[in-house]
C-alpha cells in the first residue's frame, strides 16, 4: 500500500531543510484554434533552487484523456524514479485537457500540488467545457479537490497528501517569485520555445 506522507520523511532528518524532489508540468502558449500540438515543459527540481532535468512533449488542443496522457509520460520520465511531487499551474493543459488531479497523484503513487494565482472555484471552465461541447468532461470537475489559499495571492489544492505535508512541499519550493520554481522555470522554457523569448514577470 502507498503511504502518502513517506516523500516528506525520506531524507529528511530533524532540523533539515526539507528539499523534495519535484517535477512542475506546464504548458506553452497556444493559439485556441490551432492545428498542431502545444508543447508541454516538465522541470524536475531538487527543492527551490536545482534543476535536475528538463523534458518536453506535445498535446493537442483541447485534446481528450488529458490525465492518462500525463500518467504515461511522467512515469517514463528518467526523473520519475525521485520524483515525491508533481506540481501543476492548474486543472487545465492545451486549453480544455482537464486533468483529474486526484487520478493523477494514485496512478502516480506521489502528491500532485495545483498552484494558482486565483481562486479555482471562481473559474468559469464548467461554461467553457459546455460551450465547446464537451460537457462529457464536467464530471472531471466534480473530483477536483478545493484550493486554500496559501500566503498572499496564491491558491494550493492537493491530493495524495495531507495538507501539512503539501503545504511544506510547496514551501520548500518558493524561490525568486510567489510561484513554486520547477513550475515557473517550465513557464519560461514553454514561452521561450513558442514565442523565441520568455515574458513578462513570472
Amino acid at each position: 500500500m502507498r503511504r502518502k506522507d513517506s516523500h516528506v520523511r525520506t531524507g529528511v532528518a530533524a532540523g533539515q531543510r526539507l528539499r523534495p524532489h519535484t517535477l512542475g508540468v506546464d504548458d506553452a502558449p497556444f493559439e485556441k484554434r490551432q492545428a498542431g500540438p502545444v508543447p508541454v515543459i516538465a522541470v524536475a527540481m531538487e527543492g527551490h533552487a536545482v534543476i535536475e532535468s528538463v523534458a518536453r512533449t506535445e498535446f493537442p488542443v483541447d485534446g481528450a484523456e488529458a490525465t492518462e496522457y500525463l500518467a504515461a509520460w511522467i512515469e517514463r520520465l528518467r526523473a520519475r524514479p525521485m520524483l515525491q511531487a508533481v506540481i501543476l499551474g492548474g486543472i487545465t493543459i492545451a486549453g480544455l485537457g482537464i486533468i483529474d488531479v486526484a487520478a493523477l497523484a494514485e496512478r502516480l503513487g506521489i502528491a500532485v500540488l495545483v498552484v494558482t494565482r486565483r481562486n479555482p472555484a471562481r473559474s468559469e471552465l464548467a461554461d467553457a467545457l459546455r460551450a465547446a461541447g464537451l460537457s462529457d468532461r464536467l464530471s472531471i470537475l466534480e473530483r477536483i479537490p478545493p484550493a486554500h489559499g496559501f500566503g498572499e495571492g496564491l491558491y494550493l489544492a492537493h491530493a495524495g497528501v495531507a495538507r501539512v505535508d503539501a503545504e511544506r512541499i510547496l514551501q520548500a519550493t518558493l524561490g525568486k517569485s510567489r510561484l513554486p520554481e520547477p513550475l515557473r522555470v517550465a513557464h519560461l522554457i514553454g514561452q521561450a520555445i513558442v514565442l523565441r523569448e520568455s515574458r513578462g514577470r513570472v
